[in-house]
């Protein structure tokens, strides 16, 4: 089921109780409260209300999956001066990972998404969540791994094969290898075993490389967590 066809999405339920002060509130130096302020008031959802709506999105996305036709002039207009999404995701760049979907048919203006190949922390997507929890208020930050990911098969191949990789590939995979190794004699397979391990360590390592992220933390104020996307199953499972 498309969640756009029966309700309107969480972002527009929650009427967007707090003001601008709420943003503020985030406490974050280094944030001009004017920059804060000119994006509007951010979501009511807490961290834990955000990552239930995201799993109750993707049940729905694996039990009745369907597109549905939606009124994307209304959607796109609502949100046309204001954005207030209330998850931040990091995935992957595969194409058959579309966050939106996969949590059950998010409309515009729900997520706010950075994706690259293997779904790791890098100025830009680092940036994009500093962004999303700072200046919009998102409270959830979920780095999103799939199986059979190509990005961390490469870096599992540098592992077993010493294989090597034209132009910047084989820098952009090098952050993989570390999780790779350490998963290298687990039981179950490699790539996907990697893959978590993988999500794991960035998202623990997200507070340690941005102040925004770890006050925020600190403050109640955001979750960061990792889970990863089955291919066959459509099932997302979130990782301890």
């Amino acid at each position: 089921m498309c969640v756009n066809c029966k309700h309107e999405g969480i972002g527009r339920r929650d009427l967007m109780r707090f003001g601008a002060g709420a943003v503020v509130a985030l406490g974050l130096g280094g944030m001009s409260g004017q920059a804060r302020a000119a994006e509007g008031a951010p979501t009511a959802l807490s961290p834990t209300d955000a990552l239930a709506a995201l799993k109750s999105g993707n049940e729905r996305f694996v039990s009745n999956p369907e597109l549905c036709s939606v009124d994307l002039a209304k959607s796109r207009s609502a949100v046309a001066q204001h954005q207030a999404p209330w998850a931040t995701i990091v995935s992957c760049a595969d194409s058959r990972v579309p966050p939106e979907l996969i949590f059950g048919g998010q409309g515009v203006g729900e997520l706010f998404i950075a994706r690259d190949a293997g779904n790791l922390l890098n100025i830009g997507t680092l940036g994009t969540i500093e962004y999303g929890a700072a200046v919009l208020g998102s409270p959830l930050i979920v780095i999103l791994a799939h199986t059979a990911c190509g990005a961390v098969k490469a870096a599992c191949d540098v592992v077993t094969k010493n294989a090597t990789y034209p132009g910047v590939i084989g820098r952009m995979i090098e952050p993989i290898v570390p999780a790779a190794l350490a998963v290298r004699d687990q039981p179950g397979d490699f790539v996907d075993n990697a893959a978590k391990e993988s999500a794991k360590r960035t998202a623990a390592q997200a507070p340690t490389v941005s102040a925004i992220v770890a006050g925020l933390v600190s403050a109640g104020k955001v979750k960061v967590v990792a889970a990863i996307y089955d291919l066959d199953t459509g099932v997302v499972t979130f990782l301890d």
